[in-house]
């Protein structure tokens, strides 16, 4: 066995249960833990009620550290004719996540505008860079060409696991970086440079848009509706152990998904009427005992426990659901068929539910403009009784 073999099992073998189990048994328990609705000014992101009532009014994070409640400054186009806004949440889950990709181009051929979009990890890798102004081509083209992966692993995975005895030198000489095995930088500056000049800050975006990232200081979830897209995509997608931690104004993120993976409520706080939720997690259909003799199936399948377990509340909270078939897709996969797969699975899920979701949105505008009509009259009439 030569030493890239070598190093590639190490990865299968090492690496991925433990960024597994670590992420399980370390960090996601301790942030269920600490899940009650926050009570301090600057948590944005509440546990709202089954019912789709909307949480208290989000704040938003700037490189300045800006928390405090803010009214979005990103125009929402309206969508005809009722002036319903429809507002996607777009689900992490590595590479499943280029599913999203085939989802928005299924409701752009049908007509159905986007007018904001939330996304955590790689739902907001594919719905930033979207909200900012960049093709679907351009951002499959990104994954297909794996400028998208080499900007995330700067160095082969494998590698990077081989020298980790290096990084415990620094701490012999007094410095002590964050946790984890790439510090992320290049794959922010990365992503600010593939999005549109003009638009590389997320308060100029065509769109309104959030990156949920998961604070490691309190254990609640944030959105990231300002500043740099670079820093807010990093800071989403930061997998612990695997990245650093991302610090931004007195906050320290990791990836979005340990605490909200699926992030409906945030599409509304938006300004969405109507939230399709698109949900990429693996299936959990029943398997057989001997399928958990794999070194790393069983971290592989609590994991998946944990995302279908949190993800379930979020789209009930939805107006509108859709689960690619993204079975058999790994979280961390770098096969261009897996890539493949899943944008077309996306797609082509989207174009079998097009009539159903379109007859819901219809209902939705109706609804819709009839409360809207409600509240305008009992308006009128505190006027004329002032």
């Amino acid at each position: 066995m030569n030493s890239v073999q070598t190093l590639s099992t190490l990865h299968k073998v090492i690496l991925r249960p433990f960024i597994f189990s670590l992420t399980l048994l370390i960090v996601a328990p301790a942030f269920a833990a600490s899940s009650e609705p926050p009570t301090a000014p600057d948590a944005v992101i509440e546990k709202g009620s089954r019912n789709n009532e909307a949480p208290s009014s989000p704040s938003s994070i700037a490189q300045k550290d800006s928390f405090t409640n803010t009214t979005q400054a990103n125009s929402v186009e309206k969508f005809a004719p009722n002036n319903l806004r429809v507002g996607l949440a777009l689900a992490g889950g590595g590479t499943r996540g280029c599913a999203h990709i085939g989802v928005i181009r299924a409701l752009e051929k049908a007509g159905i505008k986007i007018d904001c979009i939330a996304g955590t990890s790689m739902g907001a890798i594919v719905g930033g860079l979207y909200a900012s102004g960049v093709s679907l081509d351009d951002i499959q083209e990104l994954i297909m060409s794996k400028k998208l992966v080499h900007g995330y692993d700067t160095v082969p995975i494998p590698v990077r696991v081989a020298v980790v005895p290096l990084f415990a030198i620094p701490h012999l000489f007094g410095y002590h970086p964050y946790d984890g095995l790439y510090r992320g930088g290049v794959f922010a500056k990365f992503i600010r440079k593939s999005a549109p000049e003009g638009h590389r800050e997320i308060e100029k975006f065509k769109m309104p848009f959030a990156a949920i990232a998961s604070n490691v200081l309190d254990g609640k979830a944030y959105p990231i509706k300002e500043g740099c897209i670079g820093k807010a995509l990093q800071a989403s997608s930061a997998i612990p152990f695997l990245r650093r931690p991302v610090e931004i104004g007195d906050k320290l993120f990791i990836d979005g998904g340990i605490v909200l993976n699926l992030p409906v409520e945030e599409a509304r706080n938006l300004g969405a009427d109507f939230v399709i939720a698109v949900d990429v997690d693996d299936d959990l259909k029943k398997m057989d005992k001997k399928d958990f003799r794999k070194i790393g199936s069983v971290a592989t399948r609590a994991l998946n426990m944990h995302l279908s377990t949190i993800d379930e509340e979020q789209t009930q909270k939805a107006d509108f659901v859709i689960h690619p078939d993204v079975t058999g897709i790994d979280l961390l996969s770098r096969n261009l068929k897996d890539a493949r797969k899943a944008i077309s699975s996306g797609e082509n899920e989207t174009d079998k539910l097009m009539a159903a979701l379109k007859k819901k949105i219809e209902e939705s505008q109706v609804s819709i403009a009839d409360k809207r009509s409600e509240k305008s009259t009992v308006k009128g009439e505190q006027i004329q009784n002032d």
